[in-house]
């Protein structure tokens, strides 16, 4: 009796399934990567709203980011003009000034 396996099973035996062997993604530094750095909420929805779309960085080149970042910084920005803009309380009155002379 002999161990040798017949010609055309041999090719098959030789070589991996290619469904059962898991593919490592090659390693890209250049590749997105999340860097995963956390936003507390300020409880401010429209802030909060700008503060999220950082995340879509992480999914991007790093050629993309200045596109995001100006956005973010655009839309804080404006919200910091808004805060400027909304009426707030009345002032105390101002009293008129006095043009009493007196005569010497």
């Amino acid at each position: 009796m002999t161990d040798s396996v017949p010609e055309g099973q041999a090719a098959e035996a030789a070589e991996p399934d290619p469904v059962a062997v898991p593919v490592e993604p090659e390693y890209d530094p250049a590749a997105p990567a999340p860097i995963d750095v956390p936003r507390t909420p300020t409880g401010d929805a429209e802030v909060d709203a700008r503060l999220d779309r950082l995340a879509d960085a992480d999914h991007l080149a790093t050629d993309g980011h200045l596109e995001v970042y100006e956005d973010v910084h655009r839309g804080l920005r404006d919200a910091l003009t808004a805060l400027d803009t909304r009426p707030g309380p009345p002032g105390p009155p101002v009293p008129a000034p006095s043009y009493h002379q007196s005569r010497s």
